[in-house]
């Protein structure tokens, strides 16, 4: 019986051992290859991960707030009448206020200016105009005089004594011709008339188309000056006559000898001493500078003649 139970158990042992000896080859024929695996890939580094760059995203950018346009109302303006006022540029003074001015406008014309000392600055447009006026008539008004006094004093060539015959005027009687049938003669000395070129040379250095120009602002003042004289005409009409005197001057071919039968020199022919004041004056002015006076006036007259006419 024992004999029997023990067969038994031997025979279902072998049977177990034959039923698990294949699960054993199997896993050690995978526990091998997992070895043989290991040998070979093992010792290979793995792969380091690729870091993939995210895209930067573009920044955002907010629109700028839109100006909120205001649009104004309508404003209603009302009529405002303005009343026009007409003001003058340069407004002249009035006449007892006109040195001032001119002492500023006397410089434009002229490239001389140190000559305008020669000028007398008092009362100017009323020395003109009366110097001006008297003039043209043959009438020398020292005392109105619009130029200082030259301060050399005119003196004859020599003040050696000559004894010559005079020609005497037929209107004298025969006592006052016996005395003047001889006198004390000098001769002109031309050297005394350089004592006036400095007044010639301010004339000269006087633009004459300004000149006109600057006689016609100034024409208001002037014509207020002359109608105080009593006159109501134009006084370009004698500032013209003024002109002419000059111009129509001739210059004398005779002796210019003088006499002194008092304190002032006197001339010697007649003839000449009974020349209007404002005649002798011009041929105290000496050949030369007399000569230049007439040039400029004569292109003064002309542009005078012409403004009046209205041409340019």
């Amino acid at each position: 019986m024992d004999n029997s139970n023990q067969l038994l158990e031997e025979s279902a042992q072998a049977n177990s051992n034959k039923a698990s000896w294949p699960l054993i080859a199997f896993i050690i024929v995978v526990v091998i290859a997992i070895g043989i695996a290991w040998q070979f890939t093992g010792s290979k580094p793995e792969p380091e991960p690729v870091a993939v760059k995210k895209p930067i995203p573009a920044p955002v950018v907010e629109p700028e707030p839109i100006a909120e346009v205001v649009i104004p109302e309508p404003v209603v303006e009302e009529a405002v009448i303005e009343e026009v006022i007409e003001v003058e540029e340069n407004p002249l003074p009035s006449l007892n206020e006109s040195d001032d001015w001119l002492k500023l406008k006397l410089p434009e014309i002229t490239w001389r200016k140190e000559l305008l000392k020669l000028i007398v600055d008092e009362d100017m447009i009323r020395r003109f105009v009366v110097f001006t006026d008297n003039f043209a008539q043959g009438i020398v008004a020292y005392e109105h005089s619009p130029f200082v006094l030259p301060t050399i004093k005119f003196a004859p060539e020599n003040d050696s004594v000559n004894f010559q015959s005079i020609p005497q005027s037929t209107n004298q009687d025969s006592s006052q011709a016996s005395l003047q049938a001889k006198q004390n003669v000098w001769q002109w000395n031309e050297a005394s008339s350089k004592r006036f070129e400095l007044y010639i040379d301010l004339l000269r250095s006087m633009d004459s188309e300004s000149l006109v120009l600057w006689y016609v602002e100034v024409k208001p003042l002037i014509d207020e000056a002359y109608q105080e004289l009593g006159y109501e005409d134009d006084f370009t009409n004698t500032l013209q006559d003024a002109i002419t005197r000059v111009l129509d001057m001739e210059l004398p071919k005779s002796s210019k000898a003088l006499i002194q039968p008092s304190v002032m020199y006197k001339f010697a022919n007649p003839k000449l001493e009974a020349l209007p004041d404002a005649d002798k004056l011009l041929l105290r002015l000496g050949k030369d500078n007399l000569l230049v006076m007439k040039s400029v006036l004569l292109e003064l007259h002309e542009k005078l003649a012409q403004q009046e006419n209205g041409v340019r």
